[in-house]
């Protein structure tokens, strides 16, 4: 199938949320609400106890912000409205009531590293370098930051933000606390991920609501937070800059 999808199925009490796009898995605006969507509904849903959040394709988890729709916005309404697509995706995860666990197969750029940042739980292949790229464009990471933040900290986040340039393994990945644990193949992470959604089918759906609010306690706030920061990327996406910068990516 080589046209965008999010699609959802349920098996056992463990629901596999998955989005998909040709292009290296980015994600435009459309395929961003269709997301969070899906992850709000799926977490009111009683006969699910867990989610997996995954994507289709072989080596790319996600590509981040779709560069087509990038170079399309015309003003800070535009920008704004794009770049809360990504604020919408991780407060649907922060809110969901469920452990979300995330199986990151291949590279993660951008808002892709947001989207591995907001899981609960994230396992990944030994193909699953991380990038945030933002500054290169001329924008930062601004909306995926706090997301990103709370699992890397300050120091690693920053380092990863400043050098946009670079990938940075999975294994650096893990020892910062992004991933939990890294295969050495795709077939071992969805039988890892397989096992470990049904160990935790076993568990109080009482408790695990309560232990998610207790995790992302002090992100309250999170509803403007990102939303202000959503107006920053929407306004600096504008500027001449980014838009020299985009003209060249495309």
């Amino acid at each position: 199938m080589t046209q965008p999808y999010v699609k959802q199925s349920i098996q056992d009490q463990v629901a596999t949320i998955e989005f998909f796009h040709p292009a290296h898995n980015s994600l435009p605006g459309d395929i961003l609400a269709k997301l969070a969507d899906t992850i709000t509904e799926t977490g009111k849903n009683d006969e699910v106890l867990v989610i997996i959040l995954k994507s289709g394709g072989e080596r790319t988890f996600c590509a981040g912000a779709s560069f087509k729709e990038l170079i399309n916005i015309k003003d800070e309404v535009e920008g704004e409205k794009f770049f809360m697509g990504f604020a919408n995706v991780i407060n649907a995860m922060r809110k969901c009531p469920k452990f979300i666990i995330g199986r990151v197969q291949g590279k993660t750029v951008g808002g892709g590293v947001g989207l591995a940042s907001a899981m609960d739980y994230c396992m990944a292949t030994k193909f699953a370098a991380i990038k945030l790229s933002e500054l290169n464009i001329g924008i930062g990471p601004f909306v995926v930051g706090p997301a990103v933040q709370r699992k890397l900290g300050v120091s690693g986040m920053s380092q990863i933000a400043i050098d946009a340039n670079s990938f940075y393994s999975p294994e650096w990945a893990m020892q910062k606390g992004l991933f939990t644990k890294v295969y050495d193949s795709t077939e071992e992470l969805d039988e890892a991920i397989a096992e470990f959604a049904q160990n935790l089918c076993g568990y109080n759906p009482e408790a695990v609501k309560e232990m998610k609010q207790m995790f992302w306690r002090g992100t309250e706030d999170w509803d403007e937070l990102l939303n202000e920061r959503a107006k920053i990327s929407g306004r600096l996406v504008l500027s001449e800059f980014t838009k020299k910068k985009l003209k060249r990516f495309a």
